[in-house]
């Protein structure tokens, strides 16, 4: 039993999903983006949802290792506008390229853990150095629900690229300034 050969049909099974879809996902599908004999995937991953399990996993733990990479390297913004490019460079790499793929890939396992708990409980987001960047950067400055406007802060930022994924285009600089803007205005 390889590890490696779990990863790649992880990784393929993330390419199936977020070129074919929900629907797309089949052990087949992924034998062939994998470049592996037919059968493979079935004999690692028994059920679609054993696939699919794989898949989720692979996924968050992707995620996970690159919002951890992202705030150790990104040092506590000085000022909005810091704090904003930040998020604007990140929103873009969710938006391009292998980030694109990744990001419609999650969205459909989102989709899919409403009718499968177990999916659900493996996509709860997780505590990240990412995270830790934007919260440390509002209590900095005085924001008393420092955690609760961090949540909604990194929610709104989902709501954009999800709305740019299914509708096209980019995520302005001046969208996400707004954002950290509205997370910094103390009051009701």
């Amino acid at each position: 039993m390889s590890t490696d050969r779990r990863t790649v049909l992880a990784d393929a099974a993330i390419d199936v999903l977020a070129e074919a879809g929900i629907r797309g996902l089949t052990h087949r599908a992924v034998d062939r983006a994998a470049n592996l004999p037919p059968g493979t995937t079935s004999a690692y991953h028994r059920t679609r949802q054993a696939l699919f399990t794989a898949l989720v996993r692979r996924l968050v733990a992707l995620d996970q290792a690159e919002l951890q990479a992202t705030g150790e390297r990104t040092p506590v913004p000085r000022s909005p506008d810091e704090l904003a490019a930040g998020i604007a460079a990140f929103v873009e790499q969710r938006l391009t390229s292998d980030g694109r793929r990744r990001s419609l890939a999650r969205y459909a396992c989102a989709i899919e853990s409403v009718h499968h708990p177990e999916l659900r409980e493996i996509l709860v987001p997780r505590h990240n150095a990412g995270r830790q960047v934007v919260r440390d950067f509002l209590a900095a400055r005085g924001v008393a629900d420092a955690e609760d406007r961090t949540v909604t802060l990194l929610t709104c930022v989902d709501g954009l690229v999800f709305d740019r994924l299914v509708g096209g285009g980019a995520v302005s600089e001046q969208e996400i300034r707004g954002l950290v803007t509205a997370a910094l205005r103390q009051g009701p």
